[in-house]
């Protein structure tokens, strides 16, 4: 393959300009004002800022409603990686297959990703309405078994579905491309040997979609962390009790409700870092074991 090369550097500069404007303005820039910010006293009416140094990292950390916020993101964005990438899996293969009606089933499934986060909140904001439909079913039958404005597990529950419903779309495209790309000769003679049709996906299938499988958990598992804001305000607002105050509607919360910039800019840098700090274990010690053909 040969590599482009530009005679003159004021073209390739005018064919990146583009993009590094946007980068810095989108993402650097910001950025950088929030690390500022959490380094200063911010007032919340303007007036100025008192640099404080590394006093807000310490009042957050040692804010044990924040450590709560910490554990129910992580629970939020394991449980809803997991559910969306073994619900897009199961359904690939299954489109895979070639049976009746696949092109008109493989373009239904691609639609949910296009709908927005607030309005998958909504839509199962009535799905889950212990007052209506088949829940208001099972609580006439056994009352008060279904209940996620008061019970917190259940609406932890109800916000994980939910994320993972946006994300099966997503991730059912990538993997049904991946299980396209597998010759069909490989799994034509091992159907010839014997094997059925789940030895084949356990064995010939599957190992050859690590590479697929270890993109998506990068892109899920950072989608968790920083894109389910628009679900929780639209399906609990947080509650009840705090029990689906992820980290990012937190910083919500406490910047545009409560007015504490400084503090909603700190827990911005620390979900920042960790959402680098998970990248990078997963690229250190998880795609050790991908195995790329």
């Amino acid at each position: 393959m040969r590599r482009a090369y530009f005679k003159n550097n004021w073209i390739a500069a005018l064919v990146v300009a583009p993009q590094l404007i946007i980068i810095f303005v989108f993402f650097y820039w910001p950025a950088s004002q929030a690390i500022y910010w959490s380094l200063t006293l911010e007032q919340p009416w303007g007036g100025g800022n008192t640099w404080v140094g590394l006093e807000n990292f310490r009042t957050v950390l040692s804010d044990p409603v924040y450590w709560s916020s910490i554990r129910v993101s992580i629970i939020f964005a394991l449980a809803s990686t997991a559910l969306a990438m073994g619900m897009a899996m199961i359904l690939a293969l299954f489109a895979d297959r070639q049976l009746t009606g696949y092109r008109l089933y493989r373009v239904g499934m691609i639609w949910p990703y296009a709908i927005a986060a607030p309005a998958v909140g909504l839509a199962f904001r009535f799905v889950f309405n212990p007052n209506a439909g088949l829940f208001s079913f099972i609580n006439t039958i056994a009352p008060e078994t279904w209940n996620p404005t008061l019970n917190g597990t259940q609406a932890l529950i109800m916000v994980i579905i939910a994320g993972a419903w946006k994300l099966v779309s997503y991730n059912f495209i990538f993997f049904l491309a991946a299980l396209q790309s597998i010759p069909r000769s490989l799994t034509e003679a091992a159907a010839m040997d014997g094997a059925g049709v789940l030895r084949r996906m356990r064995d010939v299938q599957l190992p050859l979609l690590a590479p697929t499988f270890f993109f998506i958990l990068v892109i899920n598992i950072t989608d968790s962390f920083t894109d389910s804001f628009g679900i929780v305000d639209t399906l609990t607002g947080g509650g009840p009790a705090r029990a689906t105050d992820l980290m990012v509607y937190k910083i919500y919360s406490d910047g545009f409700r409560g007015f504490d910039y400084s503090g909603a800019a700190t827990q911005s840098v620390i979900l920042m870092g960790l959402v680098i700090a998970l990248t990078f274990i997963q690229f250190r010690y998880v795609e050790r074991r991908v195995h790329y053909t």
